[in-house]
Order: structure tokens, then sequence, then C-alpha cells
């Protein structure tokens, strides 16, 4: 019971109406900046898609260089 008595007395030194509003507001401020991140790297994950389909788009167009070899053969 003595362990409990001393758990007790510092426990009763804390309370919700202690918390600084400092705190809280640091808290509420954290929390909408991880909103704001949390929507940048949508955004950029979008983007990042957006520039990968543009290069595929490219890669596609690209047109390999065709040769005539039915004229060279190992017979001669």
């Amino acid at each position: 019971m003595r362990i409990f008595k001393g758990f007790n007395r510092v426990t009763e030194d804390y309370s919700v109406e202690d918390v600084d509003d400092s705190l809280l507001d640091r808290i509420t401020d954290l929390e909408l900046t991880i909103l704001k991140l949390e929507q940048e790297n949508i955004e950029l994950t979008n983007c990042l898609y957006e520039v990968e389909n543009r290069l595929n788009a490219k890669i596609d167009n690209i047109h390999p260089v065709t040769y005539n070899l039915n004229n060279y053969g190992l017979e001669k």
C-alpha cells in the first residue's frame, strides 16, 4: 500500500486542468503540419506519376532504326 500512496502523491500534482495551453497549441500545430505534409505527399506522388507517364509516352514514340539485312547473308 505504501507504493500506491507514493504513486498517488506524484499523480495528484498533474491533472488535465493543469496542462499548459501552449502544449495543447503545439499539439494542434503539429497535427495541422502532419495533415499539410500528407497532402503535399499525395500531390508530389501524383506529379511523379504524371512525369512517369509523360516519359513513357515519349519513349513509346521513339522508333528504333530498322536495318534491312536481307541482302547480307552467310552464303556467297
